[in-house]
């Protein structure tokens, strides 16, 4: 086995979507991606800044909560933003990556979180695409995560278009995608998964020129997400499986 299991590589390929200088945003029912803001303001020498829906702005939580909507989330914060606060942002060019979840994603990176099978007799109704359908479309870049790489979740059609726009960055168990020339393509794989695993688990074809084995975790990243889940909680409730 690799030094990857599959919770950290979805936190980890999350963090690494976040650049220097820039302004991050983190939702509700968000917890892989807190955890990933959180580890890349502890492993990476560059300041970005951090902005989640408990309305923290580089928040110094005296604790790391369960929950990505939690009050703690606005501790220490430089200021409290507000929902409208958020989409301001986007609407007016500012945010530049966001976190946004997804109950099926298609080959563009478009998001279904409405209903699974069809609208007017659904096997499943989803809650919606609430601030998504907002901020997918306007962030400059959105990416989101899947705690299960499935043909149900990664399909050739969405049954649902949610929102529009389209994932730049999606970080699965077993796979990191990012979108090239409109579509998501394979940048990686998990080093205990194949490109051929990958395949055989998403239902839309997509382009693996120049994917490879994700790199594994810098000693830096490996304590930093070693500090925010020091008994390993986070990853016990994620329950994250590589197949």
């Amino acid at each position: 086995m690799s030094e990857f299991s599959p919770f950290s590589h979805i936190v980890l390929g999350l963090s690494r979507f976040i650049r220097p200088n820039e302004i991050t945003f983190s939702g509700v029912n968000s917890t892989l991606p807190m955890l990933a803001c959180l580890v890349a303001k502890r492993a990476y020498d560059f300041d970005y800044i951090y902005i989640n829906v408990a309305g923290g702005v580089d928040p110094r939580p005296d604790h790391i909560p369960l929950s990505s909507s939690d009050p703690q989330l606005a501790a220490h914060t430089a200021s409290i933003f507000a929902n409208e606060d958020f989409y301001d942002l986007c609407t007016r060019g500012r945010m530049d990556l966001t976190f946004l979840g997804a109950a099926q994603i298609d080959g563009e990176g478009s998001a279904n979180n409405s209903c699974i099978g069809d609208w007017h007799q659904p096997k499943v109704r989803l809650p919606g695409g609430g601030g998504g359908a907002v901020m997918l479309p306007t962030a400059r870049r959105a990416c989101t995560w899947r705690t299960e790489h499935s043909r149900r979740t990664f399909v050739q059609k969405l049954d649902f278009r949610t929102s529009w726009g389209g994932f730049h960055g999606i970080a699965t168990p077993i796979a990191i995608f990012i979108k090239r020339d409109g579509r998501l393509a394979l940048q990686s794989w998990h080093p205990d998964a194949s490109l051929e695993e990958v395949r055989e688990r998403t239902a839309f074809e997509f382009d693996a020129t120049g994917a490879q084995p994700t790199p594994l975790p810098t000693p830096g990243e490996l304590a930093a997400l070693k500090a925010i889940d020091p008994d390993g909680a986070f990853e016990r409730d994620a329950a994250v499986k590589l197949r």
